[in-house]
């Protein structure tokens, strides 16, 4: 099998049991180390619901990285601009930033939007492009990493983004994040994998090495931006960096306006 990063040759890792009734096989690239299923014809029932059951840890997720982004986006980005959260599910992130002053839009084509009703990209002239752009526990569901992620590069050249790397020291086949419950972790990455994907778009790549990274045009200290993945480092950042006004009241009086025409 070929790889679906590098197009180098994939060879066979081993066969799981998935949504607890499909043998399935998994590949890894001899070159890049990217892990990838075979075609995943069970992606459908996988589906049936978008955020499956055991997600119980997505408020406490996107507290923690809320916090992260704000240090990162204060650190190296223009803070005052425009950002998309891709794939951003009921918009509980979009929201908790607008609330930390960040004008975010939600993007996501299969899930409600519940949290972020009119901070929309359809709320937007389709032309418009974004500081940045953020997608947290999407990379590992990408059928074809290679195309979504020039999709995602059409709204902005930075991705900040959340998946966690292969580990050392466990036997892959043992690794939670495979999430054979659920089904729906077909694509997994190694640091390697990150650089080759980089390398593709000609693009920088920063990472903690474990589960936050970022692809961007720009140049900045892989040091600061790691210790800014750590989200206690990253809360005393934001504590003592001026903080963004709020834009909670904005959006209340900005829909507020609208229900009244």
């Amino acid at each position: 099998m070929k790889c679906n990063i590098c197009q180098n040759e994939s060879t066979s890792l081993f066969v799981k049991k998935v949504l607890n009734k499909y043998d399935v096989s998994y590949f890894k690239c001899g070159s890049c180390g990217f892990i990838q299923t075979e075609k995943a014809y069970w992606i459908k029932e996988a589906y049936e619901n978008i955020i499956t059951s055991l997600d119980i840890g997505l408020v406490y997720r996107n507290l923690y990285l809320s916090t992260v982004s704000q240090a990162v986006l204060t650190k190296f980005f223009n803070d005052k601009a425009r950002f998309l959260d891709y794939g951003g599910g009921y918009g509980l992130f979009v929201r908790l930033m607008r609330d930390r002053g960040f004008d975010f839009y939600r993007q996501d084509k299969y899930c409600e939007n519940t949290f972020a009703k009119n901070f929309d990209i359809s709320d937007l002239p389709g032309e418009t492009q974004f500081e940045l752009i953020t997608t947290f526990e999407v990379f590992e569901h990408l059928e074809d990493p290679i195309s979504e992620i020039q999709k995602i590069l059409s709204y902005g050249d930075s991705i900040l983004f959340s998946t966690e790397l292969q580990p050392s020291g466990i036997q892959l086949g043992n690794w939670e994040y495979l999430a054979l419950e659920t089904g729906q972790h077909i694509s997994l990455y190694s640091f390697e994998t990150l650089r080759q994907i980089a390398k593709i778009f000609n693009l920088n790549i920063y990472s903690n090495f474990s589960n936050i990274h970022l692809l961007t045009r720009k140049k900045i200290n892989q040091n600061v931006f790691r210790l800014l993945a750590k989200s206690r480092i990253a809360s005393v950042y934001n504590i003592l960096c001026a903080r963004q006004p709020s834009l909670l009241q904005r959006d209340y009086n900005f829909i507020k306006q609208k229900l009244n025409h």
